[in-house]
């Protein structure tokens, strides 16, 4: 299907997600062998523990200097100039929190695994997610009303899956910057790598902010649960994650014709998770 010419750029800024458990602080008692346990360096100003490594995430609780904390695994992020070092690597806490290491002192983590990538079942309505994981921010919550999608925080490479069958109709580098091959900013417009593919009833869904180029070509006939690219930081984003978007209508996926993609997947069978995120 042919396009316009002219479309306008996704905004797209990761926002909070909801209350989880506070890190561990303070005196940090024994923890598991695949865990370690680290101390906070911040100066007189607390540590921020958030839900997802990325500086615009909410914050769900604070540490401060001496503080010690369990952590279990470390991913990429926002770069981050602290106390200890300068560094892109934020550390998971135990229950699944993230702080930045440029403020913690610690032994050497293993990387965060990959999710694992649902499998379709031939059995069920012919959609599946299109990544593991629950939305961190809304389709156009009050604090971002031109959001019209979903983000979903995984890891930099997870695998991303058509989420249902259908026909690849746009493949393209949207960037106010001079490439996608790099990752982008909140300061960059547009959805870096994406993709979108046309299904039936009049049903496209839109796939933003891949690490690179994605694995089809318009045109191309794609199958429920096939892999089309990886999750990455492209365009406006401040940390990997995919977002998602759903369009039901006649012609092109355009803000008018977006629907939640929550509300829409739940109805298709193929659920995004438990809500991490609350409509603000």
């Amino acid at each position: 299907m042919a396009r316009p010419l002219t479309r306008v750029l996704c905004a797209v800024v990761i926002a909070a997600g909801a209350a989880a458990a506070a890190a561990v602080g303070g005196n940090a008692t024994a923890a598991a062998a695949t865990t370690t346990i680290g101390t906070v360096f911040s100066g007189g100003v607390p540590l921020n523990v958030r839900v997802a490594p990325s500086t615009s995430a909410r914050v769900a609780t604070q540490l401060r200097t001496g503080n010690r904390v369990i952590l279990t695994c470390q991913t990429t992020g926002p770069w981050i100039n602290g106390d200890v070092r300068s560094t892109n690597v934020w550390d998971r806490t135990g229950n699944g929190n993230y702080v930045s290491n440029a403020y913690i002192r610690r032994p050497w983590l293993p990387s965060c695994p990959a999710a694992t990538v649902p499998q379709p079942n031939p059995s069920n309505s012919g959609w599946v997610i299109p990544v593991p994981g629950s939305p961190v921010q809304l389709f156009r919550p009050v604090s971002n009303p031109t959001h019209d999608g979903v983000d979903i925080m995984q890891p930099r490479n997870t695998p991303i899956v058509a989420a249902s069958a259908g026909r690849v109709v746009t493949v393209e580098c949207n960037t106010s910057g001079s490439t996608c091959d790099v990752d982008g900013s909140p300061s960059v417009r547009g959805c870096g790598w994406y993709m979108e593919i046309q299904h039936a009833n009049q049903v496209i869904t839109r796939y933003c902010h891949l690490v690179r180029k994605p694995l089809v070509s318009e045109g191309q006939q794609v199958a429920m649960g096939q892999t089309i690219g990886y999750v990455g930081t492209s365009g406006n984003s401040s940390g990997p994650h995919l977002h998602f978007e759903v369009h039901v209508g006649p012609g092109y996926a355009t803000r008018a014709n977006a629907v939640d993609p929550v509300g829409f997947m739940q109805k298709a069978g193929a659920p995004l998770g438990v809500l991490a995120a609350t409509r603000r």
